[in-house]
């Protein structure tokens, strides 16, 4: 354990080192941000999974800071070129820039205009000239370093290769490195442009053919739109500061004097900004920039994603599902409570009067022998006919009708985890039943398709793959194991993401479960195929056996936990389930008389609220929704209408919502709400019933205004409905709320 990284964590993320310490601890010998977090509360001084991520990630930072500087002393090493005063300085480096700007001198590199003019004597000029004495005539001095043998062929020549290696010098300086990355960061202002002769073929990035803003105030959506629109050809894109100031800048760090030697001096600068720094610090600064958007779009993604996961689930309960369609029909199938598919066909009730009347008579009988309660519909094409069909419908007893988020289904229907599913089955099938299960548990079902492919992110295929997986399965897992995992029916995927398995012990277990039956106890679960004691420990309180003979394997009480209770049950003279069922034999419990050096208050507060609710979902109880009757596609559409909505996706720069049209409409962050808002995600979440009013339509660009005010299109005062940092922007006109100009519209609309 590196004591220096502990106490820089710890000064990052304003905690004490010794939570730090705890925490790496329990990270390294194996643990789970989520076991952490749950059940290693007195070791942490009670961090969440927010802080103990960010420890984690911390460390593995400064970890990889580590492992560079290493690399970079053993390059140095070999070459002889390592000294004490380097030594120190790679010590101290406390980021990856820095470290890099003190081994670029020394970096193996081809040869430069530097090293050329060094090959020819003329580094001792260089250092004269750099002196700046008052008294050198720079001509004069140069003459002395004319020489055909070196190819030195005159004075213009020799002062030109002197300039070269002082340019390479101010280069190459630290300090001047550090503040030209600065002055970048604060000052760099962002060109954005059409590449010649593509303007058409480019449209639809047409609002940053004459684009420009500080790159401070870019926006991430902003800053990935610009990028995609560069890599595929269409935008010109640069990222640089006022060239006259970065310039003056730099000569007052290097010249002294108005001499002649400091007046080549003042030329080496010029030549060193405009050949050297200005394209290195463009490039930092750009990457700087992409990592800026990259963070802030995989941190909105995850957000969305965790709302997702976290949608309130039916439950198990018999569930008709319909994928709908217009030519190929109605992908129907019948579900039991468990998910297990019963029955499935195809009804056309859109496309002819008998087909709708055949399927008229169908529909009912399906409900009643399935005992079907609950049917879900696909949000996709055809969905609102299909809707309104099925609502015409008499049923011999009322069935709530609720519309399904149908993205990603049809990857789960074409994905390997389906067709070992239904291995009879067509896609078809199984996208209806993927429909019907999202119904009845949203995270279960959500688990088993790529996040990427559910639709709640923003410019999610450019941002660094890497680091969005790593984000995601961080969201995914921090959501199963808040829910807990009934391990007797859980699929192979979902297990995959519960504390300490992985796909190797997921797929064991499912296995043992195949051949052995379902397990009678958590204490069973060890029988599993190479799942060890530390599995056990870190997946054991997130898994449920609900038909146990001990009532806590039921709950998310760890079974290191089951013998406190014991005692307490004990103490009081009664069982454990009694102890579960009855308040007053809880109320009775002396908490403090269980505390012990590894047992704390926290754990045992966690343990009275377990028993009070043994295995309960966080989750939100759910709640029927209906779209508004008679507004099925855009066309139905008109200014002012108020309608019910869900919220499909939220950014920054607003939410999107489907009112049922098939196509979201966008309320602006300006729109969000009468009061200033700062960010989409304090006022929206993914999932959310909200009522919206229309403001603007346009069915040829499939574009939908919408608001969620009382008071719809009034600009708040603080120049929230503005498109840029400004109200006006260069080369560009303001941009009003609303407005389908608007390049936070336009630009996702490319997604």
């Amino acid at each position: 354990m590196n004591e220096k990284h502990i106490e820089i964590v710890s000064k990052d993320l304003k905690i004490t080192s010794r939570q730090v310490l705890a925490t790496a601890a329990l990270i390294e010998g194996g643990a789970t941000v989520p076991f952490i977090a749950r059940y290693r509360k007195e070791w942490t001084g009670e961090l969440d999974e927010v802080a103990i991520t960010g420890i984690r990630d911390k460390l593995a930072k400064l970890q990889a800071l580590d492992e560079r500087r290493t690399a970079i002393i053993k390059s140095l090493e070999e070459r002889e070129l390592l000294t004490d005063e380097l030594k120190k300085a790679i010590a101290g480096a406390d980021t990856m820039a820095v470290l890099e700007d003190i081994y670029l001198p020394y970096r193996p590199k081809r040869r430069t205009r530097a090293t050329i003019a060094k090959e020819k004597g003329l580094e001792p000029l260089a250092k004269l000239l750099f002196d700046q004495a008052l008294s050198i005539d720079p001509a004069k001095v140069a003459s002395e370093y004319v020489s055909l043998e070196k190819k030195v062929e005159n004075v213009a020549e020799a002062l030109a290769g002197a300039r070269d290696i002082i340019s390479e010098w101010i280069n190459e300086d630290t300090t001047i490195r550090k503040e030209m990355r600065s002055f970048f960061e604060k000052k760099g202002k962002i060109t954005c442009g059409v590449v010649k002769g593509k303007d058409i073929e480019g449209a639809k990035f047409r609002d940053y053919f004459n684009w420009s803003e500080p790159v401070s105030d870019a926006p991430s959506h902003r800053l990935l739109a610009m990028f995609r629109g560069e890599k595929e050809g269409f935008l010109s894109f640069s990222i640089l500061p006022p060239e006259d100031e970065a310039i003056a800048m730099l000569s007052s760090r290097v010249v002294k004097g108005v001499s002649a030697a400091a007046k080549q001096v003042r030329e080496a600068a010029e030549d060193c900004y405009k050949r050297l720094l200005s394209p290195s610090m463009e490039v930092e600064t750009r990457i700087s920039a992409r990592d800026r958007a990259d963070v802030e779009a995989i941190r909105v993604f995850a957000e969305n994603l965790r709302e997702l996961l976290m949608s309130s689930p039916l439950g198990q309960k018999a569930v008709l599902a319909l994928d709908p369609g217009f030519r190929t029909g109605c992908k129907t199938v019948c579900l039991d409570p468990q998910g297990k598919l019963l029955f499935n066909t195809v009804m056309h009730l859109t496309s002819s009067p008998a087909e709708a009347r055949e399927a008229e008579k169908v529909l009912p009988k399906l409900c009643d022998h399935f005992k079907i309660e609950a049917i879900a519909i696909g949000n996709g094409t055809a969905s609102r006919e299909t809707e309104a069909f099925v609502r015409s419908i008499k049923f011999a007893k009322p069935i709530p009708i609720i519309m399904v988020n149908e993205s990603g289904a049809s990857i789960y229907s074409a994905s390997e985890v389906a067709r070992k599913e239904f291995p009879d089955h067509d896609v078809t099938v199984r996208g209806a039943v993927s429909i019907g299960r999202r119904l009845m548990d949203p995270l279960a079902e959500l688990v088993k398709i790529d996040p990427k492919s559910i639709g709640v992110g923003q410019y999610q295929h450019d941002v660094d793959q890497s680091k969005l997986k790593d984000r995601l399965d961080d969201t995914v897992m921090s959501c199963v194991n808040n829910v807990g995992v009934e391990v007797n029916t859980a699929s192979e995927q979902l297990l995959t993401y519960v504390s300490g398995l992985g796909p190797v012990m997921a797929k064991n277990i499912v296995k043992h479960r195949d051949e052995n039956g379902p397990f009678k106890s958590r204490t069973e679960i060890k029988k599993v195929p190479r799942l060890g004691a530390k599995a056990f420990e870190q997946c054991a309180g997130f898994l449920r056996v609900r038909v146990s003979k001990n009532p806590l394997d039921a709950s998310a009480v760890h079974p290191e936990s089951y013998d406190i209770v014991d005692q307490m049950a004990k103490d009081i003279g009664c069982s454990v389930a009694d102890l579960m069922k009855d308040a007053s034999l809880r109320a009775k419990i002396d908490l403090k008389k269980y505390v012990t050096d590894k047992v704390g208050l926290p754990t045992l507060n966690d343990i009275m609220a377990e028993l009070a609710k043994p295995g309960r979902d966080p989750r939100q109880q759910f709640e029927v929704f209906s779209f508004a009757e008679g507004v099925h596609e855009i066309k139905d559409l008109m200014p002012g209408m108020k309608l019910p909505g869900i919220v499909t996706n939220v950014t920054n720069f607003g939410a999107f919502v489907d009112i049922g049209v098939h196509q979201d409409g966008l309320v602006h962050i300006s729109e969000l709400a009468d009061q200033f808002v700062k960010s989409p995600m304090d006022v929206a979440k993914v999932g959310q019933k909200v009522n919206v009013t229309v403001m603007e339509v346009d069915p040829g660009r499939k574009r939908i205004s919408l608001s969620m005010k009382q008071t719809p299109g009034q600009a708040h005062a603080r120049g929230v409905g503005q498109t840029g940092p400004k109200a006006k922007t260069e080369g560009r006109k303001p941009v009003q709320s609303g407005s389908f100009s608007n390049p936070f519209a336009d630009a996702f609309s490319n997604l």
